[in-house]
């Protein structure tokens, strides 16, 4: 295991050259950094394609795709010898989804786009399906990042941000991570950052100046007209260069967190930002819809929970989901913002319905390894309101502390998260893992008590899967003045304490055993190409107890 030194960002801000600006981390200005040129990306022509993202189940195949030009009749997705015709995702025919079902489990397929007239669009290209649930493969492998989105330049008509890494640096990551052939990747959360009101300051709850500039009309439809043109300027940019066509054959899972709900969680005594507004929510739905696919459905995972099989969206679900790759492993992925609600003692942060399907398929012994994958984490907290924890900073030690009310924070969301703990911990032929997206950092642990829960038979591990793209002022010691620090509701080991650098999670998952790997790549103190020679800083096995 190669160390890491925490860095709490906000004091070494003050002594370096990142004080300078928030164009500046500390070594070299980003604008410089991203001037750098990358190895050549692998030879394959994209031509009019400029994004694709797949999604894949044992059965089916879902693609989202945008093209160079609007397309005025259906383009056609062939698979093997099948043909599926395109579905417009707006309103122009820039965007488009294929959907191919009926396919074979646990094989490689050769993919090809054709415009009406039978010409190519793209250089074909492999993707498999995943194996068939009854199936035993030796192994499979994941990669897990967070907080991927963000703007670096000038968009007309929505305004200007320059504060995230650029999409050439993200994009360099994930060509890293996808070095090492994961089969599958969740992109967990915070895939834009456009937050259109402000919650600091004066004027909390107020338009933000992105909000302004983006000019929305709040009564009219998402998709259409100027609002669709805004999503399109203010989202785009944050999606398609990170991603391109580079996972083209790599399988994603995007599960959506607050800012893709197009805003921060937090709250006022006039307005709270969580439940989403109605027309924030048409945004989120409309951004999936443009950019990243829903999830497959799966037998074991009901068709009526919400955000599932909606009229405008068939089948597939858009806010819970589901990895199964045969007997061996099956993630559990789950968007907290959706369905939160603020009900005291009996809140949630997702669905009473939700929670039994996750109880449910953690007591079941189907597979090997069973893994939750929630947006929001466990195991750490940064003192903010919309966490599991009640956890707050006392200005005046600048440590976390429950002995201070936080206001508006709701007392059953902790107990919720209490339960998914007891019911991981319990299943004890497997490893209690957790994964999650959010946290600025990334880091590995385990907990041994939650609350008045002792765990210590089985403990629950928790790992902050990276983040991608988060900009000098979102680091939690940073923005909140404490980095991410274990929750005292939990009695938690930190195997590898998290530290605030760019990273992501590769885990093979193994007959007997998990294998982790964190990878981390410090823009402070490296150069551009040590992400291209990343290796992992932590390791471990590990194994169930049963």
């Amino acid at each position: 295991m190669t160390k890491r030194m925490y860095i709490n960002r906000r004091r070494f801000l003050a002594g370096s050259a990142g004080a300078m600006g928030a164009a500046y981390f500390g070594r070299l200005p980003l604008e410089a950094m991203a001037q750098e040129q990358a190895p050549a990306n692998q030879e394959w022509d994209a031509g009019l394609v400029r994004h694709i993202l797949p999604t894949v189940s044992d059965l089916r195949i879902l693609l989202k795709v945008s093209f160079d030009r609007a397309l005025s009749d259906a383009p056609t997705l062939r698979v093997g010898t099948s043909a599926f015709p395109g579905k417009m995702s707006d309103t122009a025919g820039e965007y488009w989804q294929f959907h191919a079902g009926q396919l074979q489990p646990g094989r490689p397929y050769t993919l090809a786009l054709q415009d009406s007239a039978g010409q190519s669009l793209c250089e074909p290209w492999p993707l498999s399906t995943f194996p068939s649930p009854d199936a035993n493969p030796e192994r499979v492998r994941i990669l897990f990042f967070t907080c991927a989105g963000g703007t670096s330049g000038t968009y007309e008509g929505v305004g200007q941000r320059e504060d995230f890494l650029p999409a050439s640096i993200r994009n360099r990551l994930l060509r890293r991570a996808l070095s090492f052939q994961p089969d599958a990747a969740v992109a967990n959360g915070d895939h834009i950052y456009w937050d259109l009101h402000t919650w600091q300051g004066e004027n909390a709850g107020q338009l933000s100046e992105a909000g302004r500039a983006s000019n929305f009309d709040f009564s009219a439809s998402a998709l259409g007209g100027s609002n669709e043109a805004a999503i399109k300027a203010a989202a785009g940019p944050q999606i398609v260069p990170i991603y391109g066509c580079d996972f083209r054959s790599t399988p994603v899972f995007f599960l959506q967190d607050d800012h893709d709900h197009w805003e921060n969680d937090a709250v006022t005594e006039d307005f709270a930002s969580y439940p989403v507004q109605w027309f924030q929510l048409q945004l989120a739905r409309a951004t999936q819809q443009l950019y990243y696919p829903e999830f497959l459905p799966d037998p074991r995972r009901p068709a009526g929970l919400p955000w599932s099989s909606a009229g405008d969206r068939g089948d597939v679900s858009e806010s819970f989901g589901t990895i199964r790759y045969g007997q061996l492993a099956e993630v559990l992925l789950y968007d907290v913002r959706r369905t939160m609600n603020l009900a005291g003692p009996n809140a949630v942060f997702v669905d009473r319905q939700v929670e039994r399907w996750l109880t449910d398929r953690t007591r079941s012994t189907e597979v090997r390894h069973l893994v939750h994958t929630p947006s929001n984490p466990f195991g750490w907290s940064a003192g903010k309101w919309g966490e599991w924890y009640p956890d707050i900073l006392d200005p005046e030690s600048g440590t976390l502390t429950t002995a201070i009310d936080k206001p508006y924070w709701q007392e059953g969301w902790l107990r919720q998260h209490d339960r998914l703990a007891a019911a991981l911990s319990a299943q004890t032929e497997r490893v209690p893992l957790v994964v999650s997206g959010d946290l600025h950092a990334i880091g590995t642990g385990r907990f041994s008590r939650s609350g008045t829960l002792d765990l210590e038979s089985n403990p629950v591990n928790a790992v902050l899967s990276g983040p991608i793209s988060t900009p000098e002022f979102g680091f939690p010691s940073v923005i909140r003045g404490i980095g991410a620090t274990p929750s005292a509701h939990l009695d938690l080991e930190e195997m590898a304490p998290p530290v605030e650098d760019h990273g992501f999670t590769l885990i093979d998952f193994l007959q007997d055993r998990i294998v982790l790997r964190q990878f981390a790549w410090d823009v402070d103190r490296e150069p551009l190409d040590a992400i291209d020679r990343l290796e992992p800083f932590y390791t471990t096995e590990l194994e169930p107890v049963a």
